[in-house]
Formats: structure tokens, sequence, C-alpha cells
């Protein structure tokens, strides 16, 4: 929701790709037929499409063309979603239309790009156009509205292109010749020649006396947990996307040697826990002896192995805060004889607290657009010490760049940044934000997330990173809202003492539906996000008292904190953000110089972790003058709102 000012940033304006990798083949070109069903709505239901709240409804009108049209009604917490998931051809152009009527209604492809209009008092079409990934077989359109801004209309849907392909009903071919290339008492190791298959094989199955025992994606497997002297079996067959299994290899008959090494070690000595933090536990123990030698030990958290070392101490990862666990350690030797377990250890973890001393004034500075100030120049005049920079999005795939077209060293943003360390302050980077080229689903998998987020920290040696996750291509699409989540976890398990945040759009009550989500799997995930920063703007009605939306929703947010991690209202608040829009909002909402003052003096009555506005650039009087990139359209001094700001100490 940092809003058409941001929107105006979307300098990846091509068509984005749904699929994480870039696809080597041209793509076929669509047909042009309508895959959608009930595209006019003609049937008098909404038959084919799924409305989100039940917000959806038939009329019959206005109406573009026919005798029907949808239309759906947009709340201050519901953006009225409608969507229809299709059958498609991989690797093929496609051409999404559709006529619309209403404030701020969107077009688009949930995963790829979309189109959007401000203001339509008549029909006006919007067209998006995409193509397919090189497996994709589905595509969800999708239409909405904007929080608060009242019914949209739309009719005469239409996605042109050729229909999905009939399903894959063609089996993998049999694996090549199995053969047994170790074998040991407890385990034997396997291999076999792959697979052809007309689409594409995805796995291996493993089967031991004709019971499955494992799964793998390549051409190799250890089957472990076996007995010594004993006789098995083993087949491999392989299977496909569409869940086609092949026939069977050869039968290989195995049989396990004696196991010239029945003595297990002692057991590990002295459990300990040398260190304990909210998400991990490191341990300590007294080596274990064996006739022959230890190879390994197995560490247990309730009873269940958690990891395998050589050594005597180990980190445990992935732990939840103010949680109760006991550990155990086994010893191992190269027969696989193991110990008994060793003491049981009982740990509590610490619940997670904001580290002391994490304040952060940090309004948003863009070289975007909007005649970027000298940063200096704001900083002498205000004591302003921290900037966000914005925005990192992603270039030629899960590649780093400012706004996908300014290099990420040595151009305009990187002298920003050394200009403001040359001062004594210091910049938070802003991945993400509403529109543009987004790391979030252009990275394959969160490890690929967080070695782009990585290559940013790593530039320029941060303290923190901020994460402006918005709209459906991130904020909505929960598979991408889990991968920023866990790409964030891995940054702070290679990061020690870095700050995360993530700032996201709410309602005046609090978090809507994608941030209560955001919030759980956070917890869930063990992500440790340190601050979680709402942007409490853009409400749909141009009279809303901008102070109480701001405290009402930042109130909502720490109650779902508290309940979600269980933590008390200081930490709660502890952990919490705000960025506000300064002056004219999107929606013609006003936070004059007063609003924001009394918000401040809010936050450090209630010693929150973040005070943020966007953006700097807009920190310029001119009354009357509308929404603007420059001035914040109200009357003002230069940069009064970050001199408010600066006055944020937590």
């Amino acid at each position: 929701m940092h809003a058409p000012n941001r929107r105006a940033t979307a300098v990846g304006a091509a068509a984005l790709l749904l699929a994480t990798a870039a696809v080597a083949a041209v793509p076929s070109s669509a047909s042009a037929a309508n895959v959608l069903t009930n595209p006019g709505f003609e049937t008098g239901t909404l038959s084919g499409w799924s409305c989100t709240g039940g917000t959806g409804s038939v009329v019959s009108t206005p109406v573009h063309g026919g005798t029907k049209a949808l239309a759906a009604a947009v709340s201050a917490s519901d953006n009225a979603k409608c969507t229809q998931t299709v059958t498609v051809q991989p690797n093929t152009a496609y051409s999404l239309t559709g006529w619309v009527r209403g404030n701020y209604v969107y077009l688009g492809v949930t995963g790829g790009t979309s189109t959007w209009t401000p203001s339509a008092a008549d029909w006006k079409q919007l067209t998006v156009n995409f193509t397919t990934g090189a497996s994709q077989t589905t595509a969800e359109v999708y239409l909405n509205g904007w929080y608060g801004q009242g019914t949209y209309y739309a009719d005469d849907i239409s996605l042109d292109g050729p229909g999905g392909t009939p399903p894959d009903t063609q089996a993998p071919t049999v694996p090549g010749t199995l053969t047994a290339t170790a074998t040991a008492a407890t385990q034997v190791s396997l291999s076999w020649g792959a697979s052809t298959d007309n689409v594409g094989v995805t796995g291996y199955d493993v089967y031991r006396n004709g019971v499955l025992v494992t799964t793998v994606t390549g051409t190799t497997a250890t089957v472990t947990g076996l007995t010594a002297s004993t006789s098995y079996t083993f087949t491999v067959k392989a299977h496909d996307l569409a869940g086609n299994a092949s026939g069977a290899s050869n039968s290989l008959s195995v049989t396990t040697p004696s196991n010239g090494d029945p003595t297990a070690p002692t057991a590990p000595t002295n459990l300990v826990a040398t260190a304990t933090a909210s998400t991990q536990v490191s341990l300590s123990w007294g080596a274990s002896s064996d006739n022959v030698g230890v190879t390994a030990y197995d560490v247990y958290r309730n009873g269940t192995l958690v990891t395998s070392v050589t050594g005597t101490t180990a980190t445990v990862t992935g732990l939840t805060a103010s949680t109760a666990y006991t550990f155990t350690v086994k010893a191992r030797d190269a027969a696989g004889n193991a110990s008994a377990a060793s003491n049981t250890l009982s740990v509590t973890t610490p619940p997670t607290t904001t580290p002391s001393g994490f304040k952060q004034a940090a309004p948003y500075l863009y070289n975007g657009w909007g005649n970027p100030p000298s940063p200096t120049t704001v900083m002498n005049a205000t004591g302003i010490k921290w900037f966000t920079m914005a925005f990192v999005l992603a270039q030629n795939g899960c590649n780093p760049t400012w706004d996908s077209q300014r290099p990420l060293l040595n151009g305009v943003d990187q002298q920003t940044i050394n200009a403001v360390r040359a001062a004594g302050g210091d910049v938070v980077p802003s991945f993400g934000g509403w529109s543009g080229n987004k790391l979030g689903p252009n990275c394959a998998d969160a490890t690929a997330l967080a070695g782009a987020y990585q290559k940013v920290i790593d530039a320029y040696g941060l303290k923190a990173i901020d994460i402006d996750i918005e709209n459906t291509d991130e904020f909505e699409n929960y598979t991408v809202q889990d991968r920023i989540l866990n790409a964030l976890k891995i940054v702070k398990q290679k990061n020690p003492g870095i700050r995360t945040i993530v700032t996201f759009g709410t309602a005046t009550s609090g978090p809507t539906a994608p941030g209560n989500r955001l919030i759980e799997q956070s917890k869930a995930l063990g992500a440790d996000i340190d601050v979680f920063t709402i942007m409490p703007f853009d409400f749909g009605n141009a009279s809303t008292d901008m102070y109480a939306a701001t405290v009402s929703a930042a109130t909502g947010l720490k109650n779902k904190l508290k309940s979600v991690y269980g933590w008390d209202d200081a930490t709660a608040y502890s952990h919490l953000g705000i960025s506000g829009m300064n002056g004219l909002s999107d929606n013609n909402e006003t936070t004059t110089i007063a609003n924001w003052t009394a918000i401040r003096d809010w936050a450090n009555t209630n010693h929150i972790a973040r005070l943020a506005f966007w953006s700097v650039n807009r920190d310029r009087g001119c009354a009357g003058g509308g929404l603007q990139e420059t001035c914040s359209g109200i009357a003002q001094s230069d940069w009064q709102f970050t001199s408010i700001t600066a006055g944020f100490t937590g």
C-alpha cells in the first residue's frame, strides 16, 4: 500500500514470467480462443469464479456486453478478490483482457504480472500479456479492488490462448540396471540407470522386499536400518509429475554381511547446554569410547533425531521461544551399533526480545523519482540518522539490483549510502514494495532468495534489512510468503546480530488476513523476525482521522503479536513498527504535521521499535497540490516530517 507513488516505480513493466527460471525456448504464440469459463457472467451465477468472503455477485446493470456482469463489494478488510484457475500450455504466450468500472480495479495473473486503473467512471479495458513457464499447466487469473474503495464491476473477461494439454498418461521408461555399489551390516548403497519420460522424470521410488523405503531425485540411494546377515531384494521405479510410475527395474538380491563388531560404544556423558537463545540451543558432552571407534553422535530432541555430528558439540536450531525441550545424545560406530542415551537435559528457550538499543527512525528515501534530496542536507537540517533506501528488486531472474535497473554497486544508490555513512548515519535497504519485478517470486526457493538478500548484505555490510511485502505476487501469495520467511530465517542464521524487518499493509483494526497469516507463519517457521511494521494509510476514506486510525491499527497488530507469540504488551510493542505516508495519501487521506507529531509521541510512549514514512522525497510543502512525488500536498516546511521522525527514540 505504499501506493501509486510506489506504483509509479514499476520499471519492471515487461511481463513477468510465471516460471521461476527463464525459459530457453521461444514461446509458442496463443491462438485466439478464450479459455475462461463464464467469462461474461451470462450464466447469471459466479460459475467458474471464486470471490473472497462472499463479496461477488452477478448484476444486470451496469453491463459492458450481454445482460450480466460481476459486482464485487470491497470493504475495509476485504479487497473482493475474484479468481478462476484454468489449464494452460507450457511456454506459451497468453493475453488476458477485461472490462472494468470503479476505483482501484486490478486485473492480473497470480504469481505473474498485473495492471490496474485508479478510476474508471465508465467501462475501461485492462490488458495483461504473459508467458507461461516451461512446465506450467495451470494459471490463476484474478480481479480485485482496493480496501475501502467501494464496489467494482467487471465484464467480458478473456484469456486468449490455447487450452491446457491433455493429461499426461505416459509413464517413464524402466530404470536401467540396478546394482549395489556398497554393502555393510546395516545398509546397502544402490545405483541404477536413468529413466526417460515424455515430460520429465521427477523422482525414483526404492523398494525393499516390495515395500517403498525411500524416494530420491537422482540415480543413487542408500537404504539404512538393515540387519546383518540378512537377505533383501530391491527394485526401483521412476515416476513423473503426473504420478505415472514406470515398471520395476531388475530385482536385485543382496545379503548384508555379518556384523563383525557387535560392541556398542559407551554412552556419552555430562550433556550440558553451553548457550541458549530463543530459537536455538548449543550442546556439549563427554566423548564415548568404542572397541573399534566412534564415528558419529546422534542428537535427539524430545526423543526425535534432529542432527548427527562427528564431534562432541552441536547446535540445534529451529526452536520456539519460551518452550521446554529435552535433549539426549547417543554414540554410533561404523558397524551401526548405537550406545545407550546420555543423561537427559531439559532446556527452556528464553523469550524472543528485540535486542537492547534496536530503535530505528528511518524514513524512506528513493532515488527512482521525486527529485531525491541530498541525504546530508536532510540529515544536517533534521538530525535524522537512518534512511530506509527503496527499492531492491530483481533483474534477470534472482539477481538483486536497485529498481531492477540501477546497479547494486557503483551507482547513485551507493553514492547515497556512502554519503549517509560519511555523515554518521546508516541505511536499511527495502526489498520489494508495491510494484516492479520482485525477488520473492523470481527466486526459485528460500535458499536462492536468502542468497539474493546476502548479496546486498555483503555489498554494504548491513545491520538491518526491510522486506516490504505487498500486492498479490508476494503478500497474498502464500507460497512466496513462506519463501520470504524461510529466507529471512537463513539470513538470521548466517548473519548473527542482523535485524530483520517485514513491512505490510493493514486495516484500521489491525492486520488483514494475509498479515495475520504472515505473523502466524513467522512463528511456525521460526523466522525470528525482529520488527513487524504496518503501513497505516490508504484506508479508503478521505475523512479518516489518521492519528486514531494509526493507533487503532497498531494496537491491533500488538494484540495479534501477543496472541501468536504469547508476549506481554511491552514485548509486543518492542517488535512493532509504523510506516506512515506524509501529507496526502493515495486515497486523499491527510496526515497533518500535528497527526504525525502525535503518532511519534504515541510511538515513544509505547516504546515501539521503528518509525518511518513514505517518503523524504515528498517531505516538502505544496498546499493544495494534490498527490505528488516531490511534495506532500499540504502546507509544511521542508523536511518537517523528517524532523518529527528524528525525535523518535522508542
